[in-house]
């Protein structure tokens, strides 16, 4: 429905303009149907995980899973801060305080994933490590990671942008 309301709009515009003329709008280097910068966001774009830690905000993409989907139903019930560590040299990880459904994969996490672990644990990565995993987001940009997230317990507050 939006979509036709574009394509009319863009009609009325072209019609307004004279022979010689096109509207700057109306050109566009993006593919059809590709999200567009130029209109600001409406309900039907996902939503985005924030993770803060400390003065630390990280910007992440929810994973397409029914896990992902649930997390993103209990943050919009407000939002969750959990007591995260170190664990083995390559994540962060604490008890979500909930369980949610698992899709787990044999995966090989990579800095900024969001996993969830076992349905119970909520994990963040700064390393690498190979196992059956349900990624639920993963950090848009995990520059200095495993610095910014900090050493020994953390406080972690996971909420929608």
């Amino acid at each position: 429905m939006v979509r036709w309301f574009f394509v009319l709009l863009s009609l009325f515009t072209l019609s307004a303009c004279g022979a010689n003329q096109v509207p700057a709008a109306s050109v566009s280097s993006q593919p059809e149907g590709a999200p567009s910068s130029n209109h600001p966001q409406t309900s039907e774009e996902e939503p985005t995980l924030k993770i803060t830690v400390g003065d630390y905000e990280f910007l992440a993409t929810f994973e397409d899973n029914s896990s992902a989907r649930e997390f993103q139903a209990l943050l919009a019930q407000g939002p969750v801060t959990v007591s995260m560590e170190d664990y083995g040299g390559f994540e962060k990880v604490g008890a979500l305080g909930t369980t949610l459904t698992r899709n787990d994969t044999h995966i090989t996490t990579q800095p900024g994933d969001v996993i969830l672990y076992q349905g119970n644990q909520i994990t963040i990565y700064y390393g690498t490590n190979t196992w059956s995993f349900t990624r639920l987001a993963r950090i848009d940009d995990p520059t200095d990671l495993k610095q910014k997230l900090g050493n020994g317990s953390v406080f972690v507050t996971f909420s929608l942008e």
